[in-house]
């Protein structure tokens, strides 16, 4: 829902108004289309600049479930920072009682033979969207070091990070 049903009192008159507000708006929200976003790309060293790349998100919101999509083209003008990289969520993931409000699945794709890699990020309670994004390293099988400038390997114009997942927000 887009924001707390109404709390009806006895004797109150339904109106065509309130029913459309109450009733359509709230399903409109819920099965309307994606709604587009920015994240914000960082590292936790020097910050990476998308240059000529392409960087843009969409998210849909269903009372605190988030689902969301990410797309990072590296393009010829890009530059990749230093140090692990991050890309911001939507909204602020919520605090649960134990675990993680949610995970985000991670896909690498090159141009090179070893086409595609894949990772996640597992969200923390009362996360900003500001964790590292966890892929395969390349030199010891089934060890995962967060994704930086290098790591699992250079990026290079026409490769691309799409990130997909859905989490609880905080509102």
């Amino acid at each position: 829902m887009t924001f707390g049903p109404k709390t009806w009192v006895v004797g109150e008159t339904v109106t065509a108004a309130l029913l459309n507000e109450q009733i359509r708006d709230q399903f409109n929200s819920m099965f309307g289309g994606w709604t587009p976003y920015t994240p914000v790309w960082t590292a936790t060293g020097t910050a990476p600049s998308i240059g000529n790349g392409v960087l843009g998100g969409q998210y849909m919101k269903v009372g605190r479930m988030c689902t969301v999509v990410i797309l990072l083209t590296f393009g010829s003008a890009t530059t990749y920072g230093t140090g692990s990289w991050r890309l911001s969520l939507p909204f602020q993931a919520g605090s649960i009682p134990s675990g993680t409000p949610g995970v985000l699945n991670w896909v690498y794709n090159t141009t090179a033979s070893s086409n595609f890699m894949m990772g996640a990020e597992p969200l923390s309670n009362s996360s900003t969207g500001n964790e590292n994004i966890w892929m395969p390293s390349q030199t010891v099988i089934g060890d995962w070091n967060a994704m930086t400038e290098s790591s699992p390997v250079t990026p290079a114009a026409g490769y691309s990070l799409r990130g997909y997942g859905t989490y609880q927000t905080a509102t």
